[in-house]
């Protein structure tokens, strides 16, 4: 079996790689100059160059492939990024899927994530039957995440298998460097305050091993929510502090306090001299307490999700 694998060189791609490395050929589509630095050096991967905005490098791409999984995505609560992130969220799906349909791929397997189940104002544990409700609570990249699953139904409608995977936040290892390991810093610069919110949070390793093993029990046309768990922000820092041997935020974060930590936080960012993803969107995010139910992906495979002090500690 080949199988193609978008978005192979982030944290998620990487590890799909090696996890469906037993089940057959690795071909990786990424664009020209991208690292593969997150990459097993051992692994062998067959490259095709192109973007999701080029159809005819996505055909070519596609030749002979058997499964595609689409990890490729951008991730960003950034204002200025809004027009990138349904370029690529959006049409880089769809484009991707009119190309599967082009070539005679039927196999689709694509990484959504839990903000394309929504948020709700009066609903505060959702699952994969949730209905998406128009809401201030949802940020750009939420519709954008949840406008390319509607791609992807198209796709099912129009005769692909598709499968599709709604991780939480996305735990690696603090080297890693991704978008999803940032919230490592807020720890590790001993920042004092801590959002009033919860956090839904999953193992990279446990992320790509479930989405094997639902591959293997071919649970096409669904969708599933992959999360070890949610956790108030307060006890998954103090847990991670304990961990990495730093101080944990001790003072609650009221919107007075939010609003000048979003400030500072933008400074120094700006100044080069902190990593931490705190902006305005990210802050009203933190601030909510909703949970994401994974009792449907637990009933399917009978898995037994990671503890946040095994991640902390494999992450450090």
């Amino acid at each position: 079996m080949k199988i193609l694998i978008t978005g192979i060189t982030g944290l998620l791609g990487s590890y799909l790689a090696k996890e469906f490395s037993s089940k057959g050929e690795i071909h990786g589509f990424r664009r020209p100059h991208s690292s593969a630095k997150l990459l097993d050096e051992n692994l062998p991967v067959i490259w095709h160059e192109g973007e999701l905005s080029d159809i005819e490098s996505l055909e070519s791409a596609l030749e002979g492939i058997d499964l595609v999984i689409h990890s490729a995505g951008l991730v960003s609560f950034d204002p200025r990024e809004t027009n990138a992130l349904f370029k690529v969220n959006v049409t880089g799906t769809a484009n991707l899927v009119n190309a599967m349909q082009n070539t005679g791929v039927k196999k689709l397997i694509h990484i959504s994530s839990v903000s394309a189940i929504g948020r709700s104002a009066d609903q505060f544990k959702l699952d994969e039957d949730f209905k998406w409700v128009d809401s201030p609570l949802n940020t750009d990249y939420a519709i954008s995440k949840y406008w390319g699953e509607l791609e992807v139904w198209r796709g099912q409608q129009e005769g692909l298998q598709v499968l599709i995977i709604n991780p939480s936040i996305i735990l690696g290892k603090i080297t890693d460097d991704r978008s999803s390991t940032a919230i490592y810093h807020y720890v590790l610069e001993e920042n004092r305050y801590y959002p009033t919110g919860d956090l839904n949070y999953v193992d990279v390793r446990d992320t790509s091993t479930v989405i094997r093993l639902l591959f293997e029990k071919e649970l096409w046309g669904e969708r599933f929510i992959v999360s070890a768990g949610s956790i108030p922000y307060r006890e998954f820092f103090e847990r991670m502090a304990n961990v990495f041997g730093k101080k944990a935020p001790r003072i609650k974060a009221n919107p007075t306090l939010l609003r000048f930590a979003v400030i500072f936080a933008g400074i120094m960012r700006k100044l080069g001299l902190s990593k931490n993803p705190l902006n305005k969107k990210t802050a009203m995010i933190s601030s909510q307490k909703i949970s994401y139910s994974n009792e449907k992906v637990c009933q399917a495979l009978d898995f037994r999700f990671r503890s946040l002090e095994e991640t902390f500690s494999w992450a450090k």
